[in-house]
């Protein structure tokens, strides 16, 4: 008996349908307008699906997903709610944003029932109600930003429709969960100049990039010229010390080597026949000097007695043999000082 009370409200299910005509209603009605079962005193109920029973046109109670049992003739069967979450294309419309531009906007709108005897009692058309209040609310919002923040607070723009929505439906058993914003669309003349703009920009940022670069450019070469001179002054200062301490090596060398040569000579001077080798030696020279007289200039300036070789000598060896009887007197005054000498003779010879 039970199982033939169920097919036959099966079957009832299926055939016999109450349906608003669709003269009257809307495409985003005719979620609303909704099939509605007959009482066939037992009744299954799908999973997330809650029916609204009247008792003797009365709300009596909400049937839950499973086996339900109600009375014939006196209950009845008034609402059916989908707690799924629903999705609404809210429909294109115009906006004028605050800086008096007009927008074309359309969204995307998701909410769930969650008191399915408010979303029955509390509106008449729940989904047609949140559509309007939809849009209602994002051109208010919408009239609160400039054309430039429409595009960069998107997000905060989103969230704020959600916010008002949810104001106004919580009246209604309905909870927004999120609102989506589609498409923006501006007039053919405001984007051209959004474009020109755009274009003003990245020219703007071309031409600050590239005087930053040259500035770069600028600042590394003057570094690069200040640290190569910086480097060639260096140089130019180890190469002038260098250059210093080889000329007093070389002058410390000349002195050795003088000193070593006049040693040697005050030597040979003091051995056997030394007078006549310096005679010698100054006849030479003398000789020597004189053939080079005329080949470093033109002007050549001559003794009277250019001939007389034998008396240039004669002159030279009266100078030495003058000097040389200068040196025992020097060493006497040495002796009587007891003051030992590390210098040979010859030295302060030369010096006086």
């Amino acid at each position: 008996m039970l199982r033939t009370l169920c097919r036959a409200g099966g079957a009832v299910f299926k055939n016999s349908q109450q349906t608003v005509p669709r003269l009257w209603v809307t495409p985003a009605q005719q979620r609303w307008a909704s099939r509605l079962p007959m009482n066939t005193v037992v009744l299954f109920v799908p999973q997330q699906e809650a029916w609204v029973v009247e008792r003797m046109g009365r709300f009596h109670r909400i049937l839950e997903p499973g086996l339900n049992v109600l009375i014939p003739m006196l209950d009845q069967i008034r609402y059916v709610q989908s707690l799924k979450e629903i999705v609404i294309d809210v429909p294109e419309q115009s906006a004028v944003s605050l800086d008096n531009v007009t927008l074309q906007i359309d969204g995307v709108l998701f909410l769930r029932i969650l008191d399915p005897f408010k979303a029955s009692y509390g509106v008449e058309d729940p989904e047609y109600a949140v559509t309007q209040l939809a849009q209602t609310t994002m051109r208010s919002e919408l009239g609160k930003l400039t054309l430039d923040k429409v595009f960069r607070e998107r997000e905060s723009l989103n969230s704020n429709i959600v916010h008002s929505i949810n104001q106004a439906s919580d009246e209604w058993g309905i909870r927004c969960l999120r609102y989506e914003i589609k498409d923006i669309q501006v007039p053919p003349r405001v984007k051209e100049s959004m474009q020109m703009q755009v274009e003003a920009e990245r020219r703007k940022r071309a031409t600050v990039l590239e005087s930053e670069g040259t500035r770069e450019a600028g600042i590394n070469i003057a570094e690069g010229h200040k640290q190569a001179q910086i480097l060639a002054s260096e140089g130019e200062k180890a190469e002038l010390i260098n250059k210093a301490a080889g000329e007093a090596q070389a002058v410390l060398a000349k002195a050795e080597a003088k000193s070593k040569a006049i040693r040697l000579l005050s030597d040979a001077l003091a051995e056997q026949n030394g007078n006549a080798a310096a005679s010698l030696s100054v006849a030479e020279q003398y000789v020597s000097a004189f053939s080079n007289l005329a080949k470093e200039s033109n002007t050549v300036l001559l003794p009277s007695n250019t001939g007389d070789i034998s008396g240039m000598v004669t002159q030279a060896m009266t100078i030495y043999s003058t000097l040389a009887k200068q040196r025992p007197k020097v060493e006497r005054m040495k002796t009587k000082t007891d003051e030992p000498s590390e210098e040979p003779p010859v030295q302060s010879t030369a010096a006086q």
